[in-house]
C-alpha cells in the first residue's frame, strides 16, 4: 500500500509539471517497469478525477481551457506517436490541413492525414479521425514542406472547397517562390511518386523556365493524364499530356 501512494504521488508530481495540451502515455511517465500496473491504476484514477483526459487507450492530456470552454490538444499532439520516435521524425500531417496552410482550401476537417513509410490503417481518437497517406519517400523534417506540396498535386483532385485550376494556380505560386535547391530537391522527390504528378511538376516547372528534361524522360510518352486542368491556368501542360 506504501509502494502504491509512493507512485500515485510521483505520478501527481509529473502530471501538475506537463504543460497543458501535451499528450503523453504511460510510457512517459518515470516510473519501474515492474510497477506498471500500479501506475495504469494511477493513471486511471486521476482521469476519473479529471485531472486528466484520456484522447485514445493509453494516452492522456492535462486539459486546458479557455474563455470558450474546454480545449483540445492540438492536431500534432494528438498523433504525436505517429509523426516521432526516439526523437526521428517518422510522419508529418498533411490533406486536406496541411494545405489549408498553403491557402489551397478554407475548409476545416475533423480529419487527420499523417504521411507515413508504413501503411496503417484509419483509427479514431476522440472527435478526430486519423488517416494515413502511404509516403514513397524517407521522411527527413526538412523536407516536409516539399512532400507536402507534392502531396497537393498527388491529391489535386481530392483537395474541398478548390477547384483543379484554383488548386493548380496556388500550388504554382507556392513552387515559384521556391529556391533553386528547394525546386532540385522537390524534382528529385517527385521521382517515388506517380507519373501523374511527375507530370504535374513538369509543367510547373517547365512554366517557371526551370529545367525538367530529365524528368520528361521518366514519362510514357503516350500515357495522358486526365486531371481536368486548363491550359490558361498552367499553358504547359498540353508538352505533359495532362489534360
Amino acid at each position: 500500500m506504501k509502494m502504491t501512494m509512493v507512485i500515485r504521488d510521483k505520478v501527481k508530481q509529473e502530471i501538475d509539471r506537463l504543460p497543458e495540451g501535451v499528450v503523453v502515455s504511460a510510457s512517459d511517465f518515470d516510473i519501474p517497469r515492474q510497477y506498471r500496473a500500479t501506475l495504469v491504476k494511477a493513471l486511471n484514477q486521476f482521469e476519473y478525477a479529471g485531472v486528466i483526459k484520456r484522447v485514445s487507450k493509453g494516452r492522456y492530456y492535462k486539459p486546458r481551457t479557455s474563455r470558450f470552454g474546454e480545449l483540445l490538444p492540438p492536431e500534432k499532439e494528438i498523433v504525436r506517436d505517429f509523426l516521432e520516435k526516439d526523437g526521428y521524425t517518422i510522419g508529418y500531417i498533411t490533406g486536406t490541413r496541411a494545405f489549408a496552410s498553403l491557402a489551397l482550401t478554407t475548409q476545416i476537417s475533423s480529419v487527420i492525414m499523417v504521411g507515413t513509410n508504413v501503411s496503417r490503417r484509419p483509427l479514431s481518437r476522440g472527435q478526430y479521425k486519423i488517416t494515413f497517406l502511404l509516403q514513397p519517400n524517407r521522411i527527413i523534417k526538412e523536407d516536409i514542406p516539399l512532400l507536402v506540396i507534392l502531396d497537393a498535386l498527388r491529391l489535386i483532385k481530392e483537395i474541398p472547397g478548390s477547384t483543379t485550376d484554383e488548386a493548380m494556380s496556388q500550388i504554382t505560386v507556392w513552387i515559384k517562390d521556391l529556391s533553386g535547391t528547394d525546386r532540385n530537391r522537390l524534382l528529385e522527390l517527385c521521382r517515388a511518386y506517380k507519373p501523374y504528378v511527375r507530370a504535374q511538376l513538369g509543367a510547373i516547372l517547365e512554366y517557371l523556365d526551370f529545367p525538367v528534361e530529365d524528368l520528361l524522360e521518366t514519362l510514357n510518352p503516350v500515357t495522358r493524364y486526365k486531371l481536368g486542368i486548363s491550359p490558361t491556368v498552367l499553358p504547359t501542360i498540353k508538352n505533359w499530356n495532362i489534360v
